[in-house]
């Protein structure tokens, strides 16, 4: 039986676009799944807020071992550690943020993220001791907003490609802050270890007395434990700031390949960042 087809206009354009769409559909877009697995990577690298902590906690390691007259400096030392310690997360957690929200414009999924822009806090302050000048501030700020405005139009009209050429600047900014804060935290402890380490180098020496051999065998004990914490500690701050210069790289090149995001040569450079990336955090939590 022959049935006969009444061609309409408007079935006709239907017809078009479902070709059309089967076409688009079988030669589509690259997935950007590599941004999403360098993103993540990014946001889980781990090492920078345990040794802002450990930064932030130096007076409580150093005490035991202070003269009274060392002690009154460390105070005041300890309070504007703590002073500044806030500050020094924020910056972290803008960024950890921004690449949340980063993997999610690359993938299929939408979530919510609208809460987590409440631990951003108010601000930062400038702090010449700690090193955060007014361009961080600046960078911040920005960032902030980028995420503010990204995260509450729900994505829509929102790509990859704009994220990243919006944030690029102020990521760079606040990665090099995260850096230099990261040197810090290392010459901190440097001195740390000096302080502690050094009245063991000086005193062990002179305890022969056969009445002291008990508690220099306990004192040579605790020096050989307080040596290995310091070598440990020491490879994670080399490991942080190899993983922030890194991720700092990784943007630098999504940001110069914005054009050919989908070429398979920017894929695969974008892969090996992620794979090296999550290679630091094994180590770095090891």
């Amino acid at each position: 039986m022959n049935i006969k087809l009444f061609w309409r206009p408007w079935l006709l354009v239907l017809v078009a676009s479902l070709l059309l769409g089967g076409c688009a559909s079988t030669g589509g877009p690259v997935s950007l799944a590599e941004v999403r697995e360098f993103a993540d990577a990014s946001a889980r690298l781990g090492g920078y807020a345990e040794l802002s902590k450990r930064y932030r906690d130096t007076y409580e390691r150093e005490q035991p071992y202070l003269s009274p007259a060392a002690d009154r400096i460390a105070r005041e030392n300890d309070a504007r550690r703590k002073a500044v310690y806030d500050d020094f997360i924020a910056i972290q957690k803008s960024l950890v943020l921004y690449m949340q929200t980063l993997s999610l414009l690359a993938g299929e999924a939408r979530y919510d993220l609208s809460t987590q822009l409440d631990d951003l806090g108010n601000g930062l302050k400038a702090n010449s001791e700690s090193g955060l000048q007014q361009r961080h501030i600046v960078a911040y700020t920005g960032l902030t907003r980028l995420l503010t405005r990204v995260i509450a139009s729900g994505y829509q009209n929102r790509s990859v490609e704009t994220m990243v050429r919006d944030g690029d600047a102020d990521v760079q900014v606040l990665l090099e802050a995260m850096i230099n804060l990261t040197r810090l935290y290392a010459k901190t402890n440097e001195n740390e270890k000096k302080t502690i380490l050094g009245i063991f180098d000086v005193e062990i020496p002179f305890s022969t007395r056969n009445s002291d051999r008990m508690l220099v065998t306990l004192a040579k004990v605790h020096y050989l434990n307080k040596s290995t914490e310091y070598k440990l500690i020491d490879k994670r701050y080399d490991l942080a700031l190899q993983g922030l210069t890194k991720v700092a790289l990784a943007h630098q090149k999504l940001r110069e390949h914005l054009h050919d995001l989908r070429a398979d040569e920017t894929r695969k450079m974008i892969a090996a960042y992620g794979r090296d990336l999550r290679a630091l955090r094994d180590a770095i939590s090891e």
